[in-house]
């Protein structure tokens, strides 16, 4: 029989070293983790169904307002109004505003969106606002979250079945679950070298859609923005897959994506010495198919068309134009509008000077005028939830009803 092992007293100081080792080294970990800064308050209580607005209101009133800096629009998902403020995303009741849920972080947020029917967080972390989490917007819960090099700061577009997410220098698109399906641009540390078709320009516009992702990018040498039409879906979202890149025709001035359908893409070219504002349609080969006149020169603003009531609508950052859904052809303009509308009741609610103009979407034929005091506001961006107006004044979101 043998006799039980005997510890000693080095072998007991031995194992404590090891202990305080352990504990040392898991104390780092938390020290710089995502967690130690990070507190998530959700909800388990019910969410009422918003019933929709019948008829548009004859008089609106104010609810409840809150700061929202990290949002450009309001963040309406499913029955939840979202606000983005310093590194703190709180789901609301639209009703009265109050606080269902809560996610807070001890980083600054660069920008919150709607996307997939939940609410998508961007922070900023050590390599830009790379920082990404899903929050489910009935309850705040935590889905799908990333960490990735990234610009700072980002635009953050809508553009269906993925995000796209880029900067001066670099573009990343993901689909729900957040994996990259396209990496374009600026590369720290190229896994594969010469993967990029160019480097050192700068990106000035992007929109996508099933079939082409375009993008907008001013490369150096080159008298006027390049227009790049690529892959949305590659093989390897390290190795773009380029359908087409040509210098647009006309030198200086101000260009931007409207708009991608299918294989066509929408580009506004501001007036030169030829021609004055206008559409020019492209297909996935990079060949221009159309050309769209406009009325006036659009104003400034980055945000692509969206498609409301059967229609695509533009906001130039002055009017508000309607596009054909299948030859971005113009169909109605509504002038010195303030931002993007939405629908209600049937209606488009565009915002206008105090007020929100009801409007045909087939049409453009404006229908009421619902007063609304605004105060001094730059930009107003509207999302209807049930039968609540949501407006992102500036850096505020306000509830009316």
């Amino acid at each position: 029989m043998l006799a039980p092992e005997r510890r000693t007293r080095t072998d007991l100081l031995v194992a404590a070293a090891l202990v305080v080792t352990a504990l040392v080294a898991a104390s780092v970990v938390w020290l710089n983790s995502d967690a130690r800064g990070t507190t998530s308050t959700t909800w388990d209580g019910p969410v009422p169904t918003l019933a929709a607005a019948q008829s548009l209101p004859r008089t609106l009133a104010e609810l409840w307002r809150a700061p929202s800096t990290a949002t450009t629009a309001p963040v309406v998902s499913g029955d939840t109004v979202a606000t983005a403020d310093g590194g703190a995303v709180v789901g609301r009741d639209p009703h009265s505003g109050e606080e269902r849920w809560r996610y807070d972080r001890d980083r600054a947020l660069c920008a919150v969106t709607e996307a997939w029917g939940d609410v998508v967080s961007v922070y900023r972390g050590p390599r830009g606002c790379g920082q990404v989490t899903v929050l489910d917007s009935g309850s705040g819960s935590r889905g799908a979250q990333r960490s990735s090099d990234a610009d700072d700061p980002i635009r953050v577009v809508d553009a269906g079945s993925h995000l796209i997410a880029f900067g001066e220098s670099r573009l990343e698109m993901w689909r729900s679950d957040l994996v990259r399906t396209v990496e374009y641009g600026r590369v720290d540390a190229p896994v594969n070298p010469g993967a990029q078709p160019r480097s050192g320009c700068e990106l000035r516009s992007a929109d996508s859609g099933a079939e082409v992702l375009a993008v907008l990018e001013q490369c150096a040498n080159e008298p006027a923005n390049r227009l790049t039409l690529l892959d949305p879906t590659p093989d390897d979202s390290t190795k773009p897959e380029e359908f087409a890149s040509s210098v647009l025709p006309e030198a200086g001035g101000d260009s931007r994506i409207v708009a991608v359908v299918g294989d066509l893409t929408a580009v506004y070219l501001a007036p030169d010495d030829n021609d004055g504002p206008r559409i020019e349609v492209f297909d996935s080969e990079g060949v221009l198919v159309d050309t769209h006149t406009l009325p006036r020169p659009a104003g400034e603003s980055d945000d692509p068309a969206l498609e409301r009531g059967g229609v695509l609508v533009w906001w130039t950052g002055r009017d508000t134009v309607a596009l054909s859904t299948t030859d971005f052809a113009p169909q109605w303009t509504v002038e010195d509008t303030l931002g993007n509308g939405d629908v209600m009741a049937g209606s488009l609610l565009l915002p206008v000077e105090d007020a929100l103009l009801g409007v045909d979407s087939r049409t453009g034929e404006p229908g009421p005028r619902i007063d609304v005091e605004r105060g001094a506001v730059s930009t107003v961006n509207v999302a209807v939830a049930g039968d609540v107006v949501v407006e992102q004044r500036d850096d505020e979101l306000v509830a009316l009803r």
